[in-house]
């Protein structure tokens, strides 16, 4: 059953320079009480720059665009082609300055639309019951 809902932007990713930020809409500058008591968040924002009816369509890729790489699922991926082009990226923060964070680094394009911000809170999960595809162990040289 497919439903329908909408996202809203609250910010921008900026992203260029040398310098990387997040700016939030004044208007949510009151949900940044305590933010300074992390030390990093978790970013969600839209592929804008992919979010194309044929990008959305795709549902297979080589990850990383290495055909050496297996042909797997995009939901087993980071691929920027999904059916909803969201991403999340951990970050580190720098400062926070009124609205705007600054940050260490993101993977995100310059001026894409931010969706949220989530304080990261590790999992009390054990990492080592963590399971990774042999093509990321070869790409982090695990």
């Amino acid at each position: 059953m497919e439903a329908e809902f909408q996202l809203f932007s609250i910010g921008r990713i900026v992203n260029r320079d040398n310098l990387c930020r997040i700016e939030v809409d004044e208007k949510y500058q009151d949900a940044f009480l305590g933010i300074e008591q992390i030390s990093h968040v978790d970013v969600f924002y839209w592929l804008h720059e992919n979010d194309q009816p044929a990008g959305r369509g795709v549902l297979r890729v080589h990850p990383r665009g290495d055909k050496a790489n297996p042909l797997t699922g995009v939901f087993a991926t980071r691929s920027p082609f999904r059916p909803n082009p969201i991403a999340v990226t951990r970050c580190r923060i720098i400062a926070v300055a009124g609205s705007t964070l600054t940050i260490e680094a993101i993977d995100a394009r310059d001026g894409s639309p931010l969706i949220d911000i989530k304080a990261h809170i590790p999992p009390r999960d054990d990492a080592e019951n963590i399971r990774i595809p042999n093509w990321v162990a070869k790409n982090r040289g695990v």
